[in-house]
């Protein structure tokens, strides 16, 4: 009898489920479900106040909906028996944090707290915590914080202390009324379990907590904020778990949520990009895998513990057992080209497009992909959403140099593709100056499968061949994976995620290879994306930084 497992992916705009056969790895149905409330970054819902600059937030609400609409409909479209279905796992955008109470129960679900923005989610794209970063950063280096290295000498306003820190300046009164701050990828666990049980991989790569060494001492805390001092005593926790390991089963609740038994096994939470790479057969040193949608998150499997500048992390077991797992990233890919066709395209395109049974992606591509490299005179940087790495500057903005009277909207949207491409390569150089070795590419995510020629420019910019994965859902197909391992071989799951990975994951036929004269003109054009990558990103010309400023002050 074959038996199955579900991998529920939560997205920045959705979440997605996939039914998976545990034997053979066929994806059996999928299921999407779009927040009702989406990105919150203008109002809270049923308000008609702004929020803050650089505010991005959810409603957990829509966490709890994806999982009563899109397992259901799974089940429905396979006619799979949930007595066959043996685990379900959950991975998450990261950091995505929340205030909640001891029982779990989100600030913002309280009519007392619903109308202030810091009782609600942070996206992982929640910026307006950077100056507590600068500042978190800054103290650490006075204070001659040695972990600091581990996170490539920075610390992003993404991540965690600094979305608590600001909480705690802005907001005190949500401070304190917050008995906890925990990553949505442990509250749905929470939910569906009952049990709060902290992943490594949250807490290693975005919480600043190490295997070895636990979190900075309680000194470092107090001198960012006096309020900070005992943090992870009061409002985190020194208990972190494995990832693979086995969280709790499901609750009574949820099983009348999900229509799944009571008791299926959930395994500990997990991040999206990282939970990808073993469902993209990434369980290796020196193989990089990159999941590559809104924004892009390069994940390397490495066999030491090396310092590079500007990554996100390297944390011990944080992808595979016994191996380091190394995070960087890009914050702006699908996101840019999705800026540019909703604002810089012309009636006409979307008139052909409509003609011609296509989207304006679709038709933007195919008029590109008939330019030679080059052809279009321009070059961008790609920081229309800040720089992640190897810069970690939120503050940097977007920049195209070269256009003319004559530049199309294809010229641009190619070079927006090239951008994106250009600050892949600066990332895997680093890695390798640094001593850690990129053998291999695969490329996973909803980009790779929706256009050809992103892949052939990421393979001619970066001179290396491109697998692509096997799923489009590489997150959700992952997490059925860890769901599998997290229910054992007992019922007809796996033991480790290696050997999950061996049975389960694949990759495509189809392998993108350089093309050695476009190669030779992306190098050319690549020394001119590294001239302008310096001169604006590492203080020559402040002149991004200066506009925002102005921006913020006239706003």
């Amino acid at each position: 009898m074959a038996k199955y497992a579900i991998g529920v992916d939560y997205g920045t705009e959705s979440g997605r489920a996939v039914l998976v056969n545990v034997q053979t790895g066929e994806e059996v149905a999928t299921a999407v479900h779009p927040y009702a409330d989406g990105v919150i970054d203008e109002q809270l819902p049923g308000s008609n106040r702004s929020l803050p600059h650089d505010f991005a937030l959810q409603n957990p609400q829509d966490y709890i909906e994806v999982l009563k609409v899109t397992v259901p409909q799974v089940l429905r479209q396979s006619g799979v028996s949930a007595d066959d279905v043996i685990g379900i796992g959950t991975d998450f955008t990261a950091c995505t944090m929340l205030p909640v109470k001891a029982d779990g129960t989100p600030l913002c679900f309280l009519p007392e707290w619903r109308a202030n923005p810091y009782a609600w989610v942070k996206l992982w794209k929640h910026h307006a915590a950077q100056p507590q970063a600068n500042q978190l950063n800054e103290t650490a280096r006075q204070m001659g914080e040695e972990w600091l290295k581990w996170y490539g000498g920075k610390i992003s306003s993404e991540w965690l202390i600094p979305k608590i820190w600001e909480t705690a300046e802005k907001a005190p009164e949500v401070y304190a009324a917050a008995d906890k701050f925990v990553e949505a990828a442990d509250w749905i666990v929470w939910q569906m379990t009952g049990e709060e049980k902290r992943n490594a991989c949250t807490a290693g790569y975005k919480a600043i907590w190490n295997k070895q060494k636990g979190y900075p001492q309680n000194e470092f805390f107090a001198a960012l904020h006096p309020a900070l001092a005992d943090v992870v005593e009061t409002k985190l926790s020194r208990e972190i778990y494995p990832l693979g390991q086995k969280a709790g089963g499901l609750t009574a609740e949820m099983a009348r949520l999900t229509g799944l038994n009571v008791g299926t096994a959930v395994p500990i939470g997990n991040v999206d990009a990282h939970v990808s790479a073993p469902a993209s057969a990434v369980t290796q040193p020196g193989q990089m895998v990159m999941i590559m949608g809104t924004s892009t998150c390069h994940i390397l499997i490495g066999d030491q513990e090396r310092v590079v500048e500007g990554m996100c992390g390297v944390v011990e077991d944080g992808v595979v057992p016994g191996l380091f797992g190394y995070e960087a990233g890009q914050s702006c890919v699908g996101d840019h080209f999705a800026w540019f066709v909703d604002n810089g395209v012309p009636l006409a395109y979307y008139e052909e497009a409509q003609t011609r049974g296509l989207t304006v992606h679709q038709l933007l591509e195919e008029k590109a992909a008939a330019q030679k490299p080059g052809a279009h005179g321009l070059v961008a940087l790609d920081w229309w959403n800040g720089n992640r790495s190897i810069l970690v500057d939120v503050d940097l903005t977007g920049l195209i140099i070269g256009m003319t009277l004559a530049t199309k909207p294809e010229d641009i949207y190619r070079a927006l593709i090239e951008a994106t491409a250009y600050g892949t390569r600066v990332i895997i150089e680093s890695f390798e100056k640094s001593g850690v070795p990129v053998t291999e590419l695969v490329a996973a995510g909803g980009l790779p499968g929706r256009n050809k020629l992103l892949m052939q420019i990421y393979a001619d910019v970066t001179g290396r061949t491109i697998q692509v994965t096997g799923t489009e859902q590489a997150g959700a197909f992952g997490s059925a994976m860890f769901a599998a391992v997290a229910a054992g071989t007992a019922v007809g799951g796996y033991d480790s995620i290696v050997d999950a990975a061996a049975n389960m994951a694949r990759l495509q036929d189809v392998v993108y290879t350089p093309i050695p004269e476009h190669q030779a003109v992306y190098d050319r054009l690549f020394a001119e994306y590294q001239l302008l990558h310096d001169y604006f990103g590492r203080g020559a010309n402040d002149v991004m930084k200066r506009l925002k400023a102005l921006k913020a002050e006239v706003a």
